[in-house]
């Protein structure tokens, strides 16, 4: 009965160290996409201030050009 024992600690043993692992890869993994998110979000802020500046450059275009390229897209 011993060596059935001994068995079951060794298998509580090995369950503890994969769950320590486990554990330690989780915490890796979140610090990792709060990192990708932050970058996200900073990509996302600087798309939209690309935007802003092309738009604000659109309007400065005169009109004809403006309506010239409407024409195009609509044919």
């Amino acid at each position: 009965m011993i060596p059935e024992f001994e068995l079951l600690a060794d298998k509580v043993a090995r369950l503890a160290e994969l769950t320590h692992a486990l554990r330690a890869e989780n915490a890796a993994l979140r610090h990792e996409l709060a990192g990708q998110t932050a970058k996200n979000l900073d990509m996302q802020q600087r798309i939209e201030q690309a935007q802003d500046r092309v738009l604000a450059l659109i309007q400065l275009l005169p009109p004809e050009v403006v309506n010239q390229d409407q024409e195009e897209d609509a044919a």
